[in-house]
């Protein structure tokens, strides 16, 4: 898996960071999302998955392999 996010999109809301905070930080300066693990241990999917579903902004996804 390998998370994407969409830095034009995210508004800064951090839902995503109280979900998963082994794979997402937050860059105050930019007001923005950091994905910390671009491809984290698939026993993080459960918490990458929330963040993604509860990002108010739509801004993450999630890649599976082989897919772009």
């Amino acid at each position: 898996m390998r998370v994407v996010a969409d830095l034009d999109l995210c508004q800064g809301h951090q839902m995503c960071q109280g979900e998963a905070p082994d794979v997402f930080g937050f860059d105050q300066g930019a007001d923005r999302v950091v994905v910390l693990r671009e491809h984290p241990d698939e026993s993080l999917r459960p918490q990458v998955k929330a963040a993604a579903q509860y990002c108010p902004a739509m801004a993450l996804a999630i890649e599976e392999r082989g897919t772009q």
